[in-house]
């Protein structure tokens, strides 16, 4: 993951980089830090309850990480939780959240809709640790997305997490069938254009 990242940094003009703080540091990590340093790059730290403002119509919501951290596998389930809001369309983005962490997000906000979303981006690459049916519930996705790697060695996504999105929705585009997946988002509409057949 680190080499894939760096070599983003490295190659691409990123004007922002947002991240939450650190349950832990590591080697890796600061390397990252130094090197978006080096290219000037603004890192945005965020935490529950903040927004990110695109533009007019559009904002980020943070929804996770709190300030008291998960211990339990500390950098997948303190993953930053957000939801993008466009107008009447918004898309849940889950990190690598597993179950601990999804039982604490539905305790946060099971009397309210700050979990719906009209797309979800599946927790953990559709790990069977993740896409819980309570948490699920209160999303409500009309799309789901998996980022998998074909052939993964984890058997993801999970045949029993592609069985609970069902129940939602039959609309899933997966990376390992899909592509690349690009999502436009055009006032009430979503389209989505993928570089495989799915």
């Amino acid at each position: 993951m680190w080499v894939g990242l760096f070599k983003v940094v490295e190659n691409l003009k990123i004007e922002n980089i947002i991240i939450s703080k650190q349950g832990e540091e590591s080697d890796n990590f600061k390397e990252f830090i130094n090197l978006i340093k080096d290219k000037n790059t603004n890192l945005i730290i965020v935490k529950k309850g903040d927004y990110i403002k695109i533009d007019q119509y559009s904002y980020f919501e943070i929804l996770f990480p709190e300030e008291n951290y998960i211990k339990e596998n500390i950098l997948n389930n303190n993953s930053i939780v957000a939801k993008f809001v466009s107008e009447n369309i918004s898309m849940l983005f889950t990190g690598d959240i597993e179950e601990i962490a999804e039982k604490r997000l539905y305790e946060l906000y099971k009397n309210t809709n700050k979990l719906e979303a009209s797309i979800i981006k599946v927790a953990h690459h559709g790990s069977k640790s993740s896409s819980t049916e309570k948490f699920l519930s209160l999303v409500k996705p009309k799309i789901a997305v998996i980022g998998v790697g074909k052939d993964n060695n984890f058997g993801h996504p999970n045949s029993n997490v592609i069985e609970r999105i069902r129940k939602y929705t039959t609309i899933i585009y997966r990376t390992d069938k899909c592509g690349e997946i690009e999502i436009k988002f055009n006032k009430n509409e979503v389209k989505i254009n993928t570089m495989l057949s799915n």
